[in-house]
């Protein structure tokens, strides 16, 4: 796979989740460490919480209702500066660090929508 460079990604790749068709309200921008191109927790980038823009939030809008409607429950998004650049749909990931840092529950939100299934 290959990627076009996007000089934002030194603003890190933010994560926006989506649980059951609706954004969770922060994003985790995963921020490379110096001299590295990948924001990747696993790569030594730093994981910083962050509400959504306003781009983020139209991506998500957009995505969130077709997503579900293909049975897709939780979605993770991957977007650097405004553009969308991945779709994870089998391990979307950073409840813990978007929840650490902004006190934003994000698992109760998730055990939410699937009981309310």
């Amino acid at each position: 796979m290959a990627q076009r460079y996007i000089p934002e990604i030194r603003d890190g790749d933010k994560r926006i989740l989506l649980i059951a068709g609706k954004p969770v309200p922060y994003s985790l921008a995963r921020v490379p460490m110096a001299g590295e191109v990948r924001g990747n927790l696993a790569a030594g980038g730093t994981g910083r919480a962050q509400p959504l823009s306003t781009r983020d939030r139209e991506i998500a809008e957009i995505l969130a209702p077709i997503l579900l409607e293909r049975g897709l429950f939780l979605v993770g998004l991957d977007v650097i500066g405004a553009y969308l650049t991945e779709i994870n749909v089998t391990s979307p990931t950073c409840f813990l660090e978007i929840a650490d840092q902004t006190g934003f529950n994000v698992a109760s939100m998730f055990l939410d929508a699937l009981e309310a299934c």
